[in-house]
C-alpha cells in the first residue's frame, strides 16, 4: 500500500510540474510574433505522389537534408530511417550541424545516442528536449532550439556497411530578418571512450584494500571540453559494466573558466542524475532518468541515464571541462560513451571526431563469462571440488 501511494505521489509531483512548465509555454502563445514565418525542409514527394522519403543512400554516401541560407531557429527536428537497426546501425549513421556557414560542424554525433537510444539499440525515450518512440524506437524528435545568423547546413553520413533504404525527416524552422542579440550556437557532441581500471585493481567499495582519492578529476572521462562562452543543458551517458560491481560511485567534477580544482563536485554518478543509491529501475522525467538498464546480476551490461538542464543551465564565461569519474577515484575498466548539448556565444568546432573503428562498443558480458572466471579461479587455486568462492586467493 505504501508503495502505491508513493507511485500516486510521484505521478502527481511531475503532473505539477509538467502543468508549470505548459502554463509557461502556453503563455509564450500569446505573444504575437512579427517578421517571422515558419518553414520546413523535408522529405516530401514535391511531385505529389507518395514517395516521402531519400532513398538508396549507398553505404559511404553522405547526404545534405537541410541547407538554407538567412537566419532563423530550428525548433523541430523529426527522423525515421528504413531497414530496422539490426541491418543499419544507428551508431553507424552520422548526423552533422554546420552553423553560419562554417567548414566545421557544430553538431556531430551517431544518430541513435543523439536522439537518446545507445549502442545499437532501440528503446523508447521520453524527455522535455529529446525522443526516441514510439514502436520501441521507430522515430527521433528533437525540440532543441537550434539557431543561426548566416545559414544552416545538416548533412547524414552512412557508414552502416549496408544501404539505408528510406529516410524520412522533417525539419521545421522559423524564418526571421536577424536573430535577437545574445541568441547562442546550439553544440553536441559524442565521446567514446574505453576506461583504463588502476594499477592495483578495480577496487571499488574498497573491496580490494584502502581507496585512493581524486581531489583533481585527473583520468576522468569528459562529457565536453568548451572553449568559449554559454551555458551547457544536458547529457545522454551509455555506460557498460563487465563487472557485476556498481559502476557509478564516480563523481561528476565541472572545472569552470580555468578553474584548477572542480569548480562543481558531486557526490556520486547517481546523484548526479537525480538518484540515489545506485538504482536498476525504469524511470523517465522530463529532464532525467534511467530509459536503459540492465536486466543481468548486479550492474552488469548496458545502462543509459541521461540529464537535461532545461531548468537550471550550467553557465560559464571562459570554458567548461564537463567530466566524471569512471568508479571512485577512475578504477574501473568501462565502454563508455555520452552525447553532451550546450550552447555557446558563436559556433565552435568540436573536440574530435570519431571513426566506425573508434565507435565500436565491447560485448556484454553475462553469466556464461562469470561461469568461465570461476572456473579458471577454481583451477589456479589447485581445483579444490568443494571451493566455494569466498576462500582468500591462494598465493603462489
Amino acid at each position: 500500500m505504501k508503495r502505491i501511494v508513493l507511485s500516486i505521489l510521484l505521478i502527481f509531483s511531475c503532473s505539477i510540474l509538467f502543468a508549470q512548465n505548459q502554463g509557461s509555454e502556453m503563455s509564450s502563445l500569446t505573444q504575437i510574433k512579427k517578421n517571422v514565418k515558419t518553414k520546413r525542409v523535408g522529405s516530401s514527394d514535391q511531385t505529389g505522389g507518395n514517395g516521402d522519403c531519400l532513398s538508396g543512400i549507398a553505404n559511404g554516401e553522405k547526404r545534405v537534408i537541410m541547407d538554407v541560407k538567412g537566419a532563423g531557429i530550428i525548433n523541430h527536428i523529426w527522423i525515421t530511417i528504413a531497414p530496422e537497426a539490426a541491418k543499419a546501425s544507428r551508431n553507424d549513421i552520422i548526423l552533422r550541424i554546420f552553423w553560419d556557414g562554417n567548414t566545421f560542424p557544430s553538431v556531430e554525433s551517431p544518430i541513435g545516442p543523439f536522439f537518446g537510444n545507445g549502442w545499437n539499440e532501440t528503446y523508447n525515450f521520453v524527455t522535455t528536449p529529446l525522443s526516441v518512440s514510439p514502436g520501441w524506437g521507430k522515430s527521433y524528435v528533437s525540440y532543441f532550439a537550434m539557431p543561426f545568423a548566416n545559414g544552416a547546413k545538416i548533412e547524414i553520413e552512412n557508414q552502416t556497411g549496408e544501404k539505408i533504404n528510406s529516410f524520412y525527416f522533417n525539419i521545421d524552422y522559423t524564418e526571421m530578418p536577424a536573430l535577437p542579440e545574445n541568441t547562442g550556437r546550439f553544440h553536441a557532441w559524442y565521446n567514446h571512450e574505453i576506461t583504463d581500471a588502476l594499477p592495483d585493481g578495480e577496487n571499488e567499495w574498497g573491496l580490494l584494500g584502502e581507496t585512493g582519492k581524486n581531489p583533481k578529476g585527473e583520468g576522468n572521462y569528459v562529457f565536453a571540453d568548451i572553449k568559449g562562452k554559454g551555458h551547457f543543458v544536458g547529457v545522454n551517458y551509455y555506460v557498460n559494466c563487465p563487472s557485476t560491481m556498481w559502476y557509478g560511485e564516480g563523481d561528476e567534477m565541472v572545472f569552470i573558466d580555468g578553474d584548477e580544482k572542480p569548480t562543481l563536485n558531486g557526490t556520486g554518478t547517481e546523484d548526479f542524475f537525480n538518484t540515489s543509491w545506485c538504482p536498476k529501475e525504469l524511470y523517465q522525467h522530463p529532464y532525467y532518468g534511467y530509459p536503459r538498464v540492465n536486466n543481468e546480476t548486479g550492474w552488469l551490461g548496458h545502462t543509459h541515464v541521461y540529464r537535461f538542464f532545461i531548468a537550471d543551465p550550467v553557465y560559464f564565461d571562459k570554458s567548461c571541462k564537463f567530466t566524471i569519474e569512471h568508479g571512485h577515484n577512475n578504477n574501473l575498466t568501462l565502454d563508455l560513451a555520452s552525447v553532451a548539448y550546450w550552447y555557446q556565444d558563436k559556433a565552435s568546432p568540436l573536440p574530435r571526431t570519431f571513426t566506425k573503428e573508434e565507435r565500436v562498443h565491447k560485448p556484454l558480458i553475462g553469466a556464461s563469462e562469470i561461469h568461465k572466471w570461476r572456473d579458471a579461479w577454481r583451477i589456479e587455486n589447485g581445483e579444490n571440488s568443494k571451493l566455494w568462492g569466498d576462500e582468500k586467493r591462494v598465493v603462489k
